[in-house]
C-alpha cells in the first residue's frame, strides 16, 4: 500500500507556465496518484506538455479520452464522465532501457502516461497510474515530478 499523502490546502507559486495556484495532493490508495489543480484544463494540459518536453522527452500521442467517451456515449449509454480528459503518452529511452534490462516484460508499462481531467463542475486534476515496485519506481518518480510540476506543487 502506498503512503497516504496529506490532504489540505498548500498554496504555492504555480508553474510559471500556468500562472495559477494549486492545492495539495489528493490521497489515493487506488490505481492512480492524482493532484487537484486550481488552473484551467487548458493551462494544466499545456503545463503537462511543457513538463514532458522540457525534460527532453517526446510526446508520442495525446489520447483524447474524454472526447471519445462523449462521442460514443449515445451509442453505449451512460453519463458524461468528463468535460475534458486527455492522456499524454511518452517514453524515456534511459528509463525504458533500465527497466527493460531489469525485466524485458516491463515493456508492458511503456509508453508512460500523465493524464489531465476536468469534471462537468470544472474541477481539474492531473495524475498518473501507480507502477509496480522495483525498477518501475524510477519511472513513477518521473511521472510524479511531471504531475507535480504541472499542478504547481
Amino acid at each position: 500500500m502506498r503512503p497516504m499523502m496529506k490532504h489540505g490546502a498548500r498554496l504555492l507559486a504555480a508553474a510559471a507556465l500556468t500562472g495559477a495556484l494549486s492545492t495539495a495532493a489528493v490521497a489515493q490508495d487506488g490505481p492512480a496518484q492524482v493532484y487537484d489543480v486550481a488552473a484551467s484544463f487548458e493551462d494544466t494540459a499545456f503545463a503537462v506538455e511543457s513538463a514532458i518536453v522540457n525534460r527532453g522527452l517526446v510526446i508520442d500521442l495525446v489520447s483524447h479520452v474524454g472526447a471519445m467517451l462523449e462521442r460514443t456515449r449515445a451509442d453505449v449509454g451512460g453519463d458524461t464522465l468528463f468535460a475534458n480528459a486527455d492522456v499524454f503518452l511518452f517514453c524515456s529511452a534511459v528509463l525504458s532501457r533500465k527497466m527493460m534490462e531489469a525485466d524485458p516484460l516491463n515493456i508492458a508499462f511503456c509508453p508512460y502516461g500523465v493524464f489531465v481531467t476536468e469534471t462537468a463542475e470544472g474541477a481539474v486534476q492531473v495524475g498518473y497510474r501507480h507502477l509496480p515496485d522495483g525498477p518501475m519506481q524510477d519511472v513513477e518518480a518521473l511521472l510524479d515530478a511531471i504531475a507535480r510540476e504541472a499542478a504547481g506543487l
